[in-house]
């Protein structure tokens, strides 16, 4: 078990720029729901840091693009919000030297994977946000989303209209999107969501709400058919 030390605050405040003035919220975004602490873990900040990164990025997208429609930033803004960006982010940082999974977590196999460190990065950001401010939060997700917001790959179309623009022209009907589950607590839930494209077999995806479901399954649609990897 990683034990919160005043060392280990200043090893994480060195990490990722910024020492907090309340630990708890620290130690709360770095902390699984399998430790059983009531309300000490990282569910509920996750909920606001994901709305805190929507708007930042939101506002960097209208200022730096003036030019563009609100189609192409809204495409732009899912590809830069998804998990998988946060969890690379959470990687670049080395945030596992320091995310609590409890006993329990641990005895059933569980470790820090790619879903596990993206719902830490958005408590993180929410953590920052309430003890420091929108500003010292905005400094954080534009420091670290700096090679995304660059980059050519997180801005190019998101997966669900490619695979739609990709089914058009070839004269296919526009891919059905079906939910299969809803999962988990109600601040937290977890959707499954199929897609399906005529011709092809079905595949699901998963997310914190539709939207996302819908694109992981696209993501994952044309992974498989080597449409777009």
């Amino acid at each position: 078990m990683i034990r919160f030390t005043a060392a280990r605050y200043d090893e994480i405040a060195k990490r990722i720029g910024y020492s907090f003035k309340d630990r708890a919220l620290l130690r709360h975004a770095l902390t699984h729901a399998s430790s059983q602490r009531k309300h000490d873990h990282y569910e509920r900040l996750e909920f606001l840091g994901d709305r805190v990164l929507g708007l930042v990025v939101a506002e960097y997208l209208f200022k730096t693009y003036p030019k563009h429609r609100e189609g192409l930033m809204s495409a732009r803004h899912s590809q830069l919000v998804r998990g998988d960006i946060c969890a690379e982010a959470g990687k670049a940082l080395a945030l596992s030297d320091f995310i609590v999974i409890g006993q329990g977590g641990r005895n059933r196999g569980l470790s820090v994977n790619a879903t596990i460190m993206g719902d830490v990065v958005e408590a993180l950001i929410a953590a920052i946000y309430l003890d420091g401010g929108l500003e010292t939060a905005r400094h954080f997700i534009l420091s670290n989303w700096h090679p995304f917001l660059t980059s050519r790959n997180t801005v190019e179309k998101d997966a669900k209209t490619f695979l739609q623009e990709w089914a058009l022209g070839r004269s296919l009907p526009i891919p059905a999107y079906s939910v299969v589950s809803r999962e988990g607590p109600e601040h937290a839930p977890i959707f499954v969501v199929a897609v399906q494209v005529a011709g092809r077999d079905s595949i699901q995806g998963k997310g914190k709400n539709k939207r996302v479901a819908e694109q992981d399954a696209a993501v994952r649609f044309l992974a498989r058919e080597n449409i777009r990897t």
